[in-house]
């Protein structure tokens, strides 16, 4: 076993930096009571994000957007759900206009991209929201309280939608869409480092009341199957010794319970992240992740805990590879430029310059809707996220027809 040298991640003594007082003694209870005095990275982070009481998602929910520690796709305006809802209302055409036609949104945040797709549907496509059922899955009990008040607020309490966990769903399989926006790189993760052509795993441990990393054998024979199915194997001379990286195992267990839940229909999962040759490049050497807090970011876990985000990227080979065994099939990959774009983002943009108003309001008005649509398509931000389409149950005829937002003559790699 080794100390890991980095000790900017090290926790901190200092109080207003250390962060949530109780979440830290619970975590420092847990670390204490394994058999090693060590709990692995996931643990911890886990615990830092998804605490039921004090966690970030739970105990920080309303801090996010453009006043708190970041923000979404949907902070932006409305733009964004009303496009991936006329992509779901292609896709319930596609699957025969089925009764019901379910929408599953995991990990819905504040409720705001909710509100956008069932506005849009409810206004546009009658027909359809006759049919719609839409349901959240949703991990922390603080974003399911705003979730709840958001769509309340828009909607009355009469509203087709519900709140249920993935095994329920599972239980009577829907058909139609399972999709995400930002959830999967919130995931806990394993970190590991590989040393001296060894695998190895960031384990946390007590210098006193402050976190410190451990490097030891990894806690499970999962993590080095990761590698041996990516065909990936950091140790070669070209890769620097130490080097550090991530491993989303939950990732895969949450695919797995998604394709569960899918008797027919797709998967859309929109994140940041690469493909696994990108992800696990040799100057890549301290992984991918970054904590928010107040809209900066770090990479330091061990401050502000339960009071920033942690995130990491997210593998899309890995995402699809998991498909492939749990019965998906990827039907397309893009960037979310490309997508909305396909979808007639630049149409809408087109628009807002083609007002002869002199209205100084309405001018400001137009200039800042537009400036949103631009930052949804920045290369250098939203418009690079990674989008996967998997589907599951397609007929022959089903797959013959291209999804909207697929449907673009110009093909970029994540």
């Amino acid at each position: 076993m080794s100390n890991f040298s980095a000790t900017e991640r090290t926790g901190s003594t200092t109080p207003e930096l250390a962060g949530n007082a109780a979440l830290c003694q619970i975590i420092q209870q847990q670390i204490l009571a394994h058999p090693l005095q060590r709990i692995p990275f996931s643990a911890f982070m886990e615990q830092a994000l998804y605490h039921q009481e004090y966690g970030y998602y739970s105990n920080r929910a309303r801090q996010i957007g453009p006043s708190g520690d970041f923000f979404t796709a949907p902070h932006l305006g409305s733009d964004f759900g009303q496009l991936l809802a006329k992509q779901f209302v292609q896709m319930w055409e596609i699957l025969g206009q089925p009764q019901p036609f379910t929408l599953v949104e995991m990990g819905a945040g504040q409720g705001l991209l909710a509100t956008d797709i069932l506005r849009w549907i409810k206004q546009h496509h009658p027909q359809c929201w006759k049919y719609l059922r839409y349901i959240i899955v949703e991990k922390a009990t603080g974003l399911v309280n705003a979730q709840q008040q958001q769509i309340e607020k828009e909607f009355g309490k009469e509203i087709p939608i519900t709140w249920k966990s993935l095994e329920t769903i599972a239980s009577e399989p829907i058909i139609g869409c399972c999709f995400s926006n930002e959830l999967v790189d919130a995931f806990a993760v394993h970190q590991v480092v590989f040393e001296q052509g060894k695998l190895r795993e960031v384990y946390v441990a007590l210098h006193g009341q402050q976190f410190i990393e451990i490097i030891d054998a990894p806690s499970t024979t999962a993590l080095a199957d990761y590698f041996a199915q990516l065909g990936i194997s950091p140790t070669s001379s070209d890769y620097p010794d130490p080097y550090r990286t991530e491993v989303n195992l939950a990732a895969q267990g949450w695919l797995s319970s998604v394709a569960a839940c899918l008797q027919q229909g797709y998967v859309l999962t929109i994140d940041y992240g690469y493909p696994a040759a990108r992800y696990y490049n040799r100057v890549r050497s301290q992984g991918t992740l970054q904590c928010y807090y107040q809209h900066s970011h770090h990479n330091n876990p061990y401050i502000h805990v339960g009071e920033q985000d942690i995130t990491t990227h997210v593998n899309f080979t890995a995402l699809e590879q998991t498909g492939q065994q749990v019965g998906l099939q990827t039907i397309g990959v893009t960037q979310q430029s490309m997508l909305l774009m396909a979808l007639g983002l630049g149409d809408r943009i087109a628009q807002l310059g083609q007002s002869d108003s002199t209205d100084p309001q309405e001018i400001f008005a137009r200039l800042r809707q537009r400036d949103a649509l631009h930052q949804l398509i920045n290369p250098m931000g939203l418009g690079n996220f990674g989008v996967l389409f998997q589907a599951k149950g397609l007929d022959p005829r089903m797959q013959q027809q291209t999804l909207h937002g697929l449907d673009t003559p110009i093909s970029l790699p994540l």
